[in-house]
């Protein structure tokens, strides 16, 4: 048995998530599918996290293990043949030593959400970005945002449907970046729960139309009261980036 760890991009937008489901399509059903073509094996793709629908990655991180010889190499090529037409492309792939793990062994993650503030319609980037026809006050965003990192208890920003074991994570960072029309939200951490940062992004972009203060975030998060919610930006600008682990060797 040969454990590979895949870096894998894909565009959110025809899946109903990462994880595989009985009512559409998803990325890790479309990856074992053509594992399953490629290698006339079943084989489970394991990812560093389970991205909503809609939610696009630029470098999600997975794992297969593979009882046929294989190189890596062949085998990335094999599956970027047989993923088509899906817009889901490997970067990379390696062998790893078999208790590497694209979940557990994960030390933090990194997203971006991206948002575009005009008032003309998205074109090419539709279903790319937020489109918020309003001016946004960056720095505003940036500096409240602030209130967010460190330890906390996250009920506020948590789904419903969220199945960790305890709302409290530790937010690395909630930068807010500014160029032009385009604003970016950075966020990491060793793990979110279920629609933290599209929670977060929801009440930053309120704070910079004006309509929240720095405070009334401050209050969102102390409540730890899902009813304090501003509400959930759209998962449309939502990219997953990278992952990181320890060094293999």
């Amino acid at each position: 048995m040969t454990r590979f760890a895949l870096t894998v991009e894909y565009d959110g937008r025809p899946f109903m998530g990462w994880q595989r489901q009985d009512h559409g399509p998803s990325v890790q059903a479309a990856i074992e599918r053509a594992a399953k073509e490629i290698l006339q094996e079943h084989v489970t793709a394991h990812a560093a996290g389970r991205t909503d629908a809609g939610v696009h990655a630029l470098g999600m991180r997975a794992h297969l293990d593979v009882t046929r010889a294989i190189t890596p190499f062949r085998l990335m090529e094999a599956l970027n043949a047989r993923l088509r037409p899906d817009p889901v492309a490997i970067l990379e792939c390696e062998v790893v030593p078999d208790d590497w793990h694209a979940r557990f062994s994960c030390l933090a993650r990194h997203y971006e959400y991206r948002i575009v503030c005009r008032r003309a319609p998205l074109t090419w980037e539709k279903g790319l970005a937020w489109r918020v026809p309003q001016e946004l006050d960056a720095a505003a965003m940036h500096d409240a945002a602030q209130i967010l990192v460190g330890r906390h208890d996250f009920t506020t920003f948590r789904s419903a449907h969220c199945q960790s074991d305890s709302p409290v994570k530790t937010l690395d960072r909630l930068d807010v970046v500014r160029d032009g029309a385009r604003i970016s939200i950075f966020a990491s951490a060793r793990s979110f729960l279920h629609h933290q940062v599209r929670s977060m992004v929801g009440c930053l972009e309120l704070v910079g139309q004006g309509k929240w203060s720095k405070g009334d975030l401050g209050a969102a998060l102390e409540a730890a009261d899902r009813a304090e919610l501003g509400f959930n930006a759209p998962p449309d600008g939502l990219y997953f980036l990278r992952a990181d682990y320890p060094p293999i060797g």
